[in-house]
């Protein structure tokens, strides 16, 4: 049973061109922030740094892939996990769609772990993924970019994440961290890092949390993507609302005896 207000047409109208000003207003906030992002001063990246590939060792340079733009999606799966996180995994979901039309645009987009590569290929197997996906293990790749932290660091109770001290939840194991990257290349092979965000900062890839938020019930969650797991560890029948579910269940009854 719902309990929201129902109102008569031109009242929802009403409201609605309300909230289509503070709509507008936030499109043009976007905006200005990206010309904000684009106008960040860039860092030379000085470090060598080499990762496995299925290709075998690449360097930074060579992710890149003959494109002059480079976007690393820092996926939370550590040396020994089994699996990666659901969070990453959700956002992950979204990337091979994008590919094309970023690759199309002179951007390559890689996702980076700290877990060996036998690992990564064993996972992204699992989840039908096609994206590039490479090792950092063995490298500082990650602690540089302040998306993996040392057993030290976490004793301290406090990490480097998301330009602040962070605080570390009491008795965590986690060594990792999500995060996204932008690097670019210049004509003579030099790299410069453009960009980072960290936390909820790559929410915007997650397109079905866009299409959730015009959902009548929203993301419908408890605390920050509490209803996401990964895409093979839902049940096998979407939940239906209660009005539909006799209906369904006496639908697939009907079918199996036919």
């Amino acid at each position: 049973m719902h309990h929201h207000p129902v109102v008569p047409q031109e009242e929802w109208l009403a409201a609605r061109k309300a909230l289509l000003l503070k709509e507008k207003e936030f499109t043009h906030l976007r905006d200005k922030i990206n010309s904000e992002r684009l106008a960040l001063p860039w860092v030379r990246v000085e470090k060598n740094y080499l990762f496995d590939t299925p290709m075998g060792k690449r360097t930074l340079s060579e992710l890149f892939d003959g494109r002059s733009q480079l976007i690393v999606y820092h996926f939370m799966l550590g040396p020994g996990w089994g699996a990666g996180c659901p969070g990453c995994s959700f956002l992950s979901d979204h990337i091979d769609g994008a590919l094309p039309h970023l690759e199309n645009h002179d951007v390559t987009l890689t996702a980076v772990s700290r877990a060996p590569l036998t690992e990564i290929e064993a996972y992204k197997m699992r989840l039908g993924w096609r994206f590039p996906w490479v090792s950092a293990f063995g490298t500082e790749f990650n602690y540089d970019y302040h998306v993996s932290f040392t057993e030290d660091e976490l004793a301290k109770g406090k990490v480097p994440y998301n330009f602040t001290e962070t605080p570390v939840p009491a008795g965590s194991a986690g060594t990792e961290l999500p995060g996204l990257s932008s690097f670019y290349k210049d004509d003579t092979g030099e790299i410069f890092h453009t960009y980072s965000s960290y936390a909820r900062g790559g929410e915007e890839l997650i397109g079905t949390l866009m299409i959730l938020d015009r959902a009548p019930k929203g993301r419908n969650e408890k605390t920050t993507m509490d209803f996401v797991r990964r895409h093979d560890e839902y049940e096998e029948t979407p939940k239906l609302h209660d009005c539909c579910a006799g209906l369904a269940q006496t639908m697939r009854t009907r079918d199996r005896a036919s």
